[in-house]
């Protein structure tokens, strides 16, 4: 009993790092003070911060207890949808802070058109997740 309580305890420790460590390179980079002035909501940064790190510790806390999150397939398919969204935003975020999408446009010579190739790997990304859960790889 006490060494499954260690092994939870050390399990929550070192989860508890990685998530910190997880969320303080996202706010280090500048990504949240980016993604709130893309949001017009700046005034909402600490909020942004403290819902990252409750929900890295909870991500955490599940994992390490395999506590179960019985929603059916419906709160899957909702849950996968907001993760979805969220990881894509803050993918985009991350591309806008590195300047990739000037220097793809600068180098490709693209004066139009943008809006739409962003789409374009959006639907990409949703086609290949959605291809790879089809086949269970």
């Amino acid at each position: 009993m006490w060494t499954q309580i260690a092994m939870g305890f050390l399990g929550l420790c070192a989860g508890g790092i990685v998530a910190s460590a997880a969320v303080a390179f996202l706010i280090g980079l500048g990504i949240i003070p980016r993604y709130a002035g893309i949001t017009h909501t700046a005034d909402k940064i600490l909020l942004y911060e403290d819902t990252m790190m409750l929900g890295a510790l909870a991500g955490n806390v599940f994992y390490v207890f395999h506590l179960p999150i019985r929603f059916g397939p419906w709160g899957l398919g909702i849950y996968g949808l907001f993760s979805g969204i969220f990881l894509g935003c803050w993918i985009l975020a991350l591309a806008e802070m590195a300047d990739i999408f000037p220097v793809i446009a600068r180098r490709l010579k693209l004066k139009h058109g943008i809006p739409v190739i962003i789409i374009a790997i959006a639907l990409g990304k949703i086609t290949g997740a959605l291809w790879f859960f089809y086949k269970g790889w």
